[in-house]
Order: structure tokens, then sequence, then C-alpha cells
């Protein structure tokens, strides 16, 4: 089934979410966002499936927010929020593990949705990118709070600087837990929840135990929302997204989609 360039498909009792827009590299739109949120909670309740991975089509996991569908209002910025925002709740409220298959490069708004989930499994190709501090765009997702649960003082460097991370770097520092081969890679993450989630019951308790508090999150969304709106008003947000698509349109052959 596609919906809002989502698929979605069950194996072996586990369902498999694929952003699908590879001509766009699976920027996600508010609507494919929504549609996102609502399919996790829909399989994330542990009937009928017993896990849930997250993946893309293509060479890109998903190249984040598709700029050009940019927020053009504080109004329109809440919303975007908000929408990324839900899928971190969606996949923190489930009763099943949730994978993220990163089978290619993961920017911006995708790359903080892989850090809620209860694995990182990579493929040699899986690569990091958050350039939001470069483009006057404020992290979302919780990530601010689950980055430096996950790697700690790399953090920093990650947000700050704009770093690309490459699959070794990223298995090195606890932004991946494994790498496999590209042709494994589903495989893999359907092995693993069949391996985690062998009685329900329990699983699912232990998952509200091991995954961050809910009032942790909800705190760093205060935050991030927050931080949104001072972007905004003091003009940073409108000035980097302007150089961003001057830089694109300085090198038209590069790719011209996403956040």
């Amino acid at each position: 089934m596609t919906d809002n360039h989502l698929d979605v498909h069950i194996a072996d009792d586990v369902a498999v979410l694929t952003l699908n827009r590879p001509e766009k590299l699976n920027a996600m739109d508010v609507a494919t966002r929504v549609r996102l949120a609502q399919t996790i909670r829909q399989f994330g309740t542990g009937d009928p499936v017993r896990g849930i991975v997250l993946t893309g089509t293509g060479r890109a996991f998903s190249a984040g927010e598709d700029l050009q569908t940019v927020p053009t209002s504080y109004a329109e910025i809440r919303e975007a929020f908000a929408t990324f925002h839900d899928i971190t709740r969606a996949i923190l409220e489930t009763k099943v593990p949730v994978i993220a298959a990163v089978n290619g490069i993961a920017v911006g708004g995708a790359s903080e949705i892989t850090l809620c989930c209860d694995s990182r499994i990579g493929s040699p190709a899986a690569e990091y990118y958050q350039p939001e501090n470069h483009r006057g765009i404020i992290i979302s997702n919780a990530s601010s709070f689950l980055m430096g649960r996950l790697v700690g003082n790399h953090a920093m460097r990650i947000i700050l600087g704009s770093q690309r991370i490459d699959a070794d770097e990223a298995l090195r520092i606890g932004l991946l837990d494994e790498i496999v081969a590209t042709e494994t890679l589903l495989d893999r993450a359907v092995e693993v929840i069949a391996q985690w989630n062998s009685d329900p019951r329990t699983t699912a308790l232990h998952l509200g135990l091991l995954r961050p508090r809910p009032e942790d999150i909800e705190a760093a969304f205060t935050r991030e929302d927050d931080a949104a709106r001072e972007s905004w008003e003091s003009g940073a947000f409108t000035e980097g997204i302007a150089g961003f698509w001057a830089s694109k349109n300085a090198a038209p052959t590069a790719p011209a989609t996403s956040n």
C-alpha cells in the first residue's frame, strides 16, 4: 500500500514502512509526516505485528523536510514542528520495537526521527547529516535531548558543526548499532525484532522502562519550539533558507530539494 509517499507492507509479522519519494531523496512534506505518525500508531499496538521497521527507497533514507514547501510564516513553522514531534511521540508510545533501517543519507529531521527508534541498523551507505545550524533552522523531534543521550559530547560537533557522519563513524559513536550489507538490511532489521519480541507481554513492559521518559521528551519539544520561534523572529530562518536556495541556484547540478 502506498499513501503520501509512504509504502507499507508486512514481512514476517513486522510492518515495514518505506519512505518512497526517491526523486526528492524521500523528502517529507506535512502530509507524509502526518501519515507516518498515524501508521506507526496503527501498527504500534502489538496487534497484528511484532514490530516496525522504518526505511527509505533508493540512495537516501530521507532528506528531511522538503524545502520546496518550506514554512513561510511562524504558524506554518509551528505546524511543521508539530508533525515532526508527533512522529517521535508515536514511536515512543508503541508497544513493539521500532527499528530504523538506515539505507542511505539521513538529513535533518529524518536523521532525528531515527534517534527515538529502539535500534538503528545501517547499510555501508548510511550517513547522518544535520545542517540546521548553518541554515537558520532549529532541530526538532526532541533531538536536543535524544542526540546527547545516544552520543554524549559528540552531539555538539554534529549539530553545531553540521558535520557529515559516515556509517563507520556513526557505529563508533553510537548513532548506529550495527552495519550490514545493503541487500540484507531489511532482513536483519526484521530478524532483530523477532529476537527481541519473543514475548510481547514483557517486551512492551521493557520498552517502557528503557525508552526516554515522556516528560523529558515533552520538555525537549517545548525548548525546541521556543528556539524555533526565536529563530523566526530574528530573521535567521528566512535568511538561512534564502542562502540555501542561492547556493542551489549557483550549482544547478546538485540535488535541490531538502533540509
